[in-house]
This record gives structure tokens, sequence and C-alpha cells, in this order.
């Protein structure tokens, strides 16, 4: 296992007859976006390989955008024929019905942003948690002169969706830089985000609002928590889509510096998110439950009741920052 600085893609690929391209469960826009860039340059620099992207099927927010049907969400072909995985926005243990394509490839190249997957989980690995996301990790990458308008849509449709359209502190310089070279080529950059970043269905807005006036505070305001039970999202017939931005709507509630977000996967199990302002490192409180993420951004996956779950990341909050109500 190696981290890279640097490397050069292609001369790692050449001479691959099939390569997969595959990212996280639950793709969010970073994950979309720097797929579907990865597998369209790919298939411009390598014509000759067999190029495949197998991801689980997108929100509807995405359909609309061209080259999407590029995803493959039945995850056909043989994984023992794979000879090259290339794993983005994640470590390989977050790649679902994928996995057995990564674990049979004769090479592995884990490309990630998450400090959580530092050490990168492929043959090579390319792991920057100073970037913005995986899209910018993505434009590095890329040579420059294959460089087009659908790949730059899709690397600034990522970057704009991990940066909170460039409002998050892992915004940077370079980050902003390489948003400007994006926008130059001929794609319709605000549409983009008012239809994947900005606009809701009525039911989503409907949902969280409802969530938003279920919130409870505590530690005197400093955490948020909102959630769906499971009796609520069964009888509502619920899906995770509905609560697209639900969490950020908690975090923006004045005086807010952690937000807490749970739904649930079934009866036992429920989907944690969590944000912060900063003071308190989310990251950490995440792969304490065995998942991971950003500093101010992370999520994991616990089975319990929405109480039981609740109370332990409220305890790990106090003992982190050592709040008390």
């Amino acid at each position: 296992m190696s981290i890279l600085p640097s490397f050069d893609l292609i001369k790692e690929c050449e001479n691959a007859g099939k390569i997969v391209v595959t990212g996280h469960i639950k793709p969010d826009g970073d994950c979309i976006g720097s797929t579907i860039a990865m597998t369209l340059y790919l298939k411009k620099r390598l014509p000759n390989a067999d190029v495949s992207l197998l991801l689980e099927k997108p929100a509807p927010c995405f359909s609309y955008l061209e080259n999407i049907d590029l995803i493959q969400s039945d995850y056909p072909g043989k994984p023992e024929e794979t000879d090259v995985c290339i794993v983005l926005d994640t470590n390989a243990g977050r790649i679902g019905s994928a996995e057995p394509f990564f674990q049979n490839a004769k090479k592995t190249i884990n490309i990630d942003h998450h400090i959580s997957n530092a050490d990168g989980t492929g043959m090579l690995n390319y792991v920057d948690p100073k970037a913005s996301s995986a899209s910018e990790l993505v434009y590095r990458i890329v040579d420059k002169e294959y460089l087009d308008t659908q790949i730059a849509k899709f690397i600034y449709l990522g970057i704009t969706h991990d940066t909170g359209v460039f409002r998050f502190s892992n915004t940077s310089k370079e980050t902003m830089n390489i948003a400007a070279e994006l926008i130059t080529y001929d794609f319709d950059f605000s549409d983009l985000l008012e239809k994947t970043y900005y606009e809701k269905s009525y039911e989503q807005v409907i949902i969280t609002s409802d969530i938003v006036r279920g919130a409870k505070q505590y530690f005197g305001g400093k955490v948020i928590y909102g959630s769906v039970g499971y009796s609520e999202y069964c009888e509502k017939k619920l899906t995770p889509n509905d609560f697209d931005g639900a969490i950020n709507e908690l975090r923006i509630i004045r005086g807010c510096e952690c937000a807490i977000f749970l739904y649930p996967l079934n009866e036992k199990t429920y989907k944690a998110s969590l944000r912060s302002v900063g003071t308190v490192d989310v990251s950490k409180i995440s792969e304490s439950f065995g998942g991971g993420g950003h500093m101010r951004a992370a999520g994991f996956f616990a089975k319990g009741t929405r109480e039981e779950i609740l109370d332990s990341i409220l305890n790990a909050i106090k003992e982190q920052t050592g709040w008390t109500e």
C-alpha cells in the first residue's frame, strides 16, 4: 500500500481491459460528480478499455443531467474480470454492492479527501484531507488538454456540493481558482446548482419543516437535534431522499454549534448525520461509532433506539467539549 502525492492515472490503467469506477453508498453530489467525471475522462483517454461506473441510484434531483445514465445501479459484470477498480470519495468499506469488484481487482486505486480515510484502502492511494472534495482531486489528476464541457461540469458539481457552494471552511484559494477555470467551459453552472442543490420538492419542504418544528436543543442551544422515527417513516412511506438538506436547516439555527439528525434504515438501525461550525469535531465522534467524514460534516450508522443513539452522541460531545446543561 502506498500514499501518493500525485500519480499518472493513465499509466496505471493503460494495460487494463476492464476498469470499474465506484463511490460510496447513498451517493451525494461530490460522489456523483467525481465518479462521472472520472468515467468520462477514462473513456476519452482509454477508448479501448471497458470502463464501467457502478453506483447506487442517485437522488431524483440529478436525473436530468446528461451522462447520468453512465451510472449502472444493477452492478453488471463479473468481479473476477476487473483489472483496475477506482474508489472515489470514500474507503473501500462503504462501496456496498461494488465491493466484490474491488476485492477481485488486480489493481485498486483509492482517491479521497476524508481525514477518516487518511491512509487510503487501495494498493495505490491519492488522499488529501485538505482538498475540498474528491472532485477537486479529479481535477488535479486529469490532463487539462482532455478537459471538456461535460467533465468540467461534473467536477464543478462535486466541488460546489461538498463546499456548500463555497460556504464551508474546506473552500481554499485553490478551490476557487479551479472553480473559476471550470466555469469557462460551456455549461450553465447557475442552473446546475439551482436544480441539484437548492431546488426541493413540495414534499421535501413539508417534511423538513416538520423536522425543524420538532427539533430539540441541548447544552444551552449549542446542539440542535432533529429526527424521524421508524413508525412515521413507514406510515408516510418516506425515503432517504426526502430528508435532503434537513441537517443543514437544523445547523443554521442561531446559536447552534452542532446539529444532529437521525432517520431509520430499519426498525433497529438509524443513520446519523452530524454538522458542526468547528467547535465540535464531528469526524472524531463519527469514527467512534464506525463512521467517518470531516471535522464539520460526518455521519455513521448505529443500532439501537433513537434515544439510545442520541444519548451516546450527546455524551461524546460532552466528553469532547466539556459542555454542560
